[in-house]
């Protein structure tokens, strides 16, 4: 295997957790295998809710209806942020699943909107997200059709009462200062949490929950740790963000909710605690952002 290959081989399940926790943030349809046998999994080593996040329409009312069929499973709903210029400009690079399309403008970005605001009022669906910025991915040409959409996504979250799940990528000043004049919901998530120790600071004199995924243990990433260290215990979560960002020793392995024990017992060696004491504050944590 040359060194940049990936292996496809799912890592072995870990020693299961005395305490059962919640993946924070995953998606299901992006994971070999059925789900049943993903949620199957993951309740073998103590993971025993996950919250099944929505990327697009499609993605969107899957979990919607996942969460329907799934005691353990609850929703999110949203337009990740590449995807909002992606149908306003018909961009085929990027997130979306559905191909290359044509550009469908604002009126088609508000008739998307829409569609997201009707899924956000059924009570499976708990939070509104993925949404928020993505400088890296997505160009200036197209941050005005993401602020519109996250701005919107905002309004959405705080009328139904629901979460709101944000994606931050290279965007951390612009995300906060929309935040602050949108004026943020009760329970505001930043998923896959990539600040540094003084932005978590920020986030946590706000109240915002910070959810750490799998890249928290690799090498290079001792400004997520510190951050880790610097967020209060009544807001931390954990995630899996599968199939994405497996865990060291798994790195560039596919990720799944099962492998949630591997980030929460580094998470909590970094935090200097056992792993019970981090797994019973990140179960309350989890129920109390999403209200589940």
């Amino acid at each position: 295997m040359s060194p940049n290959a990936k292996d496809a081989t799912p890592p072995p399940p870990p020693a299961p957790l005395t305490v059962a926790v919640a993946d924070s943030h995953t998606h299901l349809d992006m994971q070999a295998g059925t789900v049943e046998e993903g949620l199957a999994k993951a309740a073998a080593v103590g993971v025993t809710t996950v919250v099944q996040v929505g990327c697009d329409l499609a993605g969107s009312r899957w979990a919607a209806d996942l969460a329907a069929a799934h005691d353990q499973v609850h929703a999110t709903v949203a337009l990740h942020p590449n995807e909002a210029p992606r149908i306003v400009h018909g961009d085929p690079d990027g997130w979306s699943r559905q191909g290359a399309r044509a550009p469908l403008g604002d009126t088609g970005l508000d008739e998307a909107l829409a569609e997201i605001d009707r899924l956000a009022a059924l009570p499976q669906v708990k939070g509104v997200g993925e949404t928020g910025l993505d400088h890296f991915r997505t160009g200036p040409d197209g941050r005005a059709a993401q602020e519109k959409s996250f701005r919107a996504h905002i309004e959405i979250a705080k009328r139904h009462g629901k979460a709101l799940v944000i994606h931050d990528r290279e965007a951390h000043e612009d995300v906060l200062r929309i935040l602050k004049e949108e004026g943020a919901p009760e329970r505001t998530v930043f998923h896959c949490y990539s600040g540094d120790a003084d932005m978590a600071r920020v986030c946590a004199a706000h109240g915002y929950f910070m959810s750490f995924a799998g890249n928290v243990t690799f090498k290079n990433a001792q400004p997520l740790r510190d951050a880790l260290l610097a967020a209060p215990e009544e807001l931390v979560l954990v995630e899996t963000d599968a199939p994405f960002l497996t865990p060291a020793p798994y790195r560039g392995r596919p990720n799944a909710p099962y492998l949630i024990p591997v980030t929460l017992r580094a998470m909590a060696a970094v935090r200097g605690v056992t792993e019970e004491t981090l797994a019973t504050s990140v179960s309350a944590n989890t129920a109390r952002a999403f209200g589940y």
